[in-house]
Order: structure tokens, then sequence, then C-alpha cells
């Protein structure tokens, strides 16, 4: 049996966190159009896709103004860091990957995660059927791996190849942007998707081209990794314990609503308003997957945090 290695936040720092929060069209943003209420600003860590459908549901049906708040969500990507944002004031709350929040506390920042929507983390990488199947690290030799600099895709593929003992020089690291296209023509090997999303989208593309795919999961080879965490400022937690209450609140219920399969079109519909280049089809596909990831099994509790 693998060791299994487990890339999470000081569980400490988490709980403490917990218990102090317990007693007390198409654009980069989607702002607060309904009305006064306490302004907020919610930095995620990527663009305005399947993945964020619950923070944008509990936006635009109003879920965040009946709890009395005026909410500005804003796109994430590479150059974007939420934890940097929540320290120099210029959001509130936030998205970030285990390891921006591992050495974000490392460094002496107050960063407190509040919730964990993912529960199964959907980071893997998808490659083409028609290349030797990976059966274990020793394949990654010789491939040509895409990689985000800076993201955590990086941290967990760095994990890996050090694992195994891959040298610097026996594969070769490419950086991966937002266009898809290197991969398409075959000048790289493996791409780091999100399951649910991009894997989707490349996945329909090609069957219909007639290839098939793969995903090289990095838990099956014995690597775990948190998923991408709600995190906010230990002062935040200390001086506005309530804005950070009803603002939880009404983001879980935005997700719970959103993933509810009663809602399906609603939240096909709440998409398309900020992904308009993905087909009806397409986006209930990924909601679909968005669901496994989040609750896979019955009676889980959206937003728990996994520290095991």
């Amino acid at each position: 049996m693998r060791p299994v290695y487990r890339i999470f936040v000081n569980i400490s720092i988490i709980v403490a966190a917990i218990a102090v929060f317990v007693l007390i069209p198409a654009a980069e943003s989607a702002s607060g159009a309904f009305g006064s209420g306490e302004r907020l600003t919610y930095r995620l860590k990527w663009l305005f896709n399947m993945s964020v459908v619950g923070d944008l549901y509990a936006h635009e049906h109003r879920l965040f103004a009946e709890h009395g708040l005026d909410v500005t969500i804003k796109e994430g990507g590479p150059e974007r860091d939420a934890i940097r944002e929540l320290e120099l004031g210029r959001a509130q709350f936030g998205v970030a990957s285990a390891d921006q929040v591992i050495r974000a506390i490392s460094r002496g920042a107050s960063v407190v995660v509040i919730a964990q929507i993912f529960q199964i983390n959907p980071l893997q990488w998808i490659y083409r059927a028609d290349i030797p199947r990976i059966q274990c690290l020793a394949d990654l030799k010789g491939k040509t791996i895409g990689i985000t600099y800076g993201g955590n895709d990086e941290t967990i593929m760095k994990t890996l190849l050090a694992r195994e003992g891959i040298l610097d020089n026996e594969v070769r690291l490419f950086s991966v942007r937002y266009d898809y296209t290197p991969f398409y023509r075959h000048k790289v090997d493996i791409w780091p998707v999100y399951l649910n999303v991009q894997g989707v989208i490349i996945d329909e593309k090609l069957r219909n081209a007639g290839e098939r795919v793969l995903f090289f999961n990095p838990a099956e080879f014995g690597v775990q990794f948190v998923a991408n965490s709600v995190v906010t400022s230990e002062q935040m937690i200390k001086e506005r314990p309530d804005t950070v209450q009803r603002f939880t609140k009404a983001l879980l219920q935005g997700w719970a609503e959103a993933l509810d399969r009663a809602n399906t079109e609603k939240t096909i519909e709440t998409i398309q308003q900020f992904d308009r280049n993905t087909p009806p089809g397409i986006l209930k596909k990924q909601l679909s997957a968005t669901r496994k990831l989040i609750m896979p099994a019955p009676g889980t509790k959206i937003g728990t945090i996994n520290i095991t």
C-alpha cells in the first residue's frame, strides 16, 4: 500500500478559528445591485465557471442581500492572490488553495479557513488514451507536463515527482495559461484541469474528434490534498463575527440551492450570465460532476472542513 501524503492547513489554527467563529453580464465581478447593505468584496481563486456557481447563485438570487450584505464577487486567476488582498484590505473574503494558506500562515499571515466547498479536490491531469496509461509515477518520465506556475497544481506535481525521485531533466514542465491549444496540438502530454469544468470541456471536444481521454488523479498515487477553501482574516473573525456568520450562511445556502436538482434549470441560467461561451449541454454535465465532488455521499454537509 502506498503511503498517503496529505497536504493540509495547520489543524490547530483551523480548529481555533472554527471555535472563535462558532462562538460568535459576463464580467470580472458580480457587483451588488440590490440596494444598501454591508459592503464586502469576495475574491475567487479562478474565473467565473461552474466551480463557483454556488457563489454566483448566492449573489444573483439575493441570498447575500437577504442577510444584509452587498457583496461584490471578483474573478481570480494566476495573477490574483486572495490572501494578499485580505491583508491589504481589498477583500474581506476569498478563496485560496491549501498551499497558499500554508505559505501564508508560515510567514505569519492571520488567515482563517471558514468553509471547504469541495470535499473531493477537482484538480487532476487529463491526457489522451493513445499514449501509454500512467500506471505508476515512473510513467511520468519523458512526459511534457502542464503546470500553472504559482498554482496548487505546481505544488502537487512537484510533490509527486519528488516522491518518485524524478529529476528535473527527466520531465518537461510546460507553463499553462488559459488557452488549451498546446494540449490540443499535442505539445503537452498531460494537462491540469478541474475535473468538473475544463475536464468536461476537453473530454467532449476530443470525443467529438474521435479521441478518448484518461485522467491522472494524484490521490490514486498517494498524494491527497485539501481542496480550495473559503478564507477570511482573524481581524474579521474578531471584529465582525456577525458579518462572517451571515456571509457564510448565505454562501452555503447559495451552494445548497444551486446543487439542488430541482433548481437545475435556474442554476444553468445563473451561470450562463457569466459563462456565455459554454453550451448548456456542457454546463449540465459540469453541474452533475460538481455535485459529486461537493456532496460525494448522501448527507454530506456543504462547507465541511476536512482536517483528517
